[in-house]
């Protein structure tokens, strides 16, 4: 059950109580995923949970872009690190996108940790001109 994060866990717990059966990675990515779609889009100092979950607000970082990327690149990969505890081996790339000028583009790749072994992952994500972080598996 450790595909899903507690409050998944208690929900599937609620509606299977007897399900106790070894890890599905595909459920882990989607659940690891939608939690990336929540950080990525949470203004960091907006929830009680922690001072620093979340981004900062990306509209200071584009203003001095293509300078701010490597800054926006360590930003992501510490925010998931920290928060992220599924993923290992954290690399965020940035993608230059010619015909998209007003979104930065970046390249997730990491390794899940399941039970018996490290299965690789890839998260395509993208800052738009409002801030807003989309990513996909």
């Amino acid at each position: 059950m450790r595909e899903e994060r507690l409050l998944e866990r208690i929900r599937s717990w609620e509606k299977a109580p007897d399900r106790r059966t070894r890890e599905d990675p595909a459920k882990i990515v989607d659940s690891v995923l939608g939690h990336l779609r929540r950080i990525l889009n949470t203004r960091r100092g907006n929830v009680p949970i922690s001072e620093d979950y979340g981004i900062p607000d990306f509209t200071d970082f584009l203003r001095s872009y293509p300078e701010s990327v490597r800054d926006i690149e360590r930003t992501i990969r510490q925010i998931i690190q920290d928060y992220e505890p599924r993923l290992t081996s954290i690399r965020v790339s940035f993608i230059p996108q010619e015909e998209d000028l007003f979104s930065v583009n970046f390249h997730i790749s990491a390794r899940l940790a399941t039970e018996d072994d490290r299965v690789p992952v890839v998260f395509e994500s993208y800052v738009g001109s409002d801030g807003r972080v989309n990513i996909k598996g």
